[in-house]
C-alpha cells in the first residue's frame, strides 16, 4: 500500500534491486496506460555535469494519453504541470523505493475544479502502480 510520504508524494519501499525496481515500475505504468515520455538518470547527470558522486535515482515522466488529451482539452496550460513524474532510488538503507507524486496535490495549482476528476483517476491509477510494484 502506498504511503503518503510528503504532502505531494506517494511512494513504497521495496525489497528488489535498484534495476529490479525501475524495470518493475515500467511494466506496472504501462499496465495503467502510462508511456515513459522523458527519462532522467539523476546519478548519471550529477557525474557528468557537476562530477559528484549520487546514488542511483532516475525520474520518469509518465503520461497517460487519453487522460493528459481531456485534462489538456479542459486547460491548455495544464502543460506546464505535466508530465506526472516517477521516481525510483535505492534509500540510505539499501532498499529500492518507488515514488509518484501526487496529482490531485500537484492540479490543485490550476484552481479549475474542471480538471480535478482527471486528477483524481491518475491518483487512482498511479496507486495501482505502486502497489503493482510493491506486490
Amino acid at each position: 500500500m502506498p504511503q503518503q510520504t510528503t504532502n505531494y508524494g506517494l511512494s513504497v519501499s521495496i525489497g528488489l534491486s535498484y534495476d529490479q525496481a525501475v524495470e518493475k515500475t515500467r511494466e506496472e505504468l504501462a499496465k495503467e496506460g502510462f508511456g515513459v515520455l522523458t527519462e532522467i538518470d539523476v546519478k548519471a547527470t550529477l557525474k557528468k555535469k557537476i562530477d559528484v558522486e549520487f546514488r542511483p535515482y532516475i525520474i520518469l515522466g509518465a503520461c497517460n494519453p487519453p487522460i493528459a488529451h481531456q485534462a489538456l482539452s479542459a486547460e491548455t496550460d495544464l502543460g506546464l504541470l505535466l508530465p506526472c513524474n516517477v521516481i525510483v532510488y535505492t534509500d540510505d538503507a539499501g532498499k529500492s523505493v518507488v515514488a509518484a507524486i501526487d496529482p490531485v496535490e500537484q492540479l490543485k495549482l490550476a484552481g479549475n475544479p474542471a480538471i480535478e476528476p482527471f486528477a483524481k483517476e491518475v491518483r487512482a491509477r498511479l496507486e495501482r502502480v505502486l502497489d503493482g510494484v510493491a506486490s
